[in-house]
């Protein structure tokens, strides 16, 4: 399953935001903005799957 990030600069950090699932993480760069936000979207699959509708397949 995939999901967008949307990563912008906040004064002295990086913001990325998940939108499907309304998540966001900061980092000092780009790729810890990106890799903190990959861990919490597992974390919060696991509590609250998302159901796959075939057809988006």
């Amino acid at each position: 399953m995939l999901f967008s990030a949307v990563v912008h600069k906040e004064e002295d950090r990086y913001v990325a935001e998940c939108p499907e699932i309304c998540m966001a993480s900061q980092g000092k760069t780009i790729e810890e903005a990106l890799a903190n936000p990959k861990e919490a979207t597992e974390l919060y699959l696991e509590e609250f799957p998302v159901e796959v509708n075939p057809s988006q397949l």
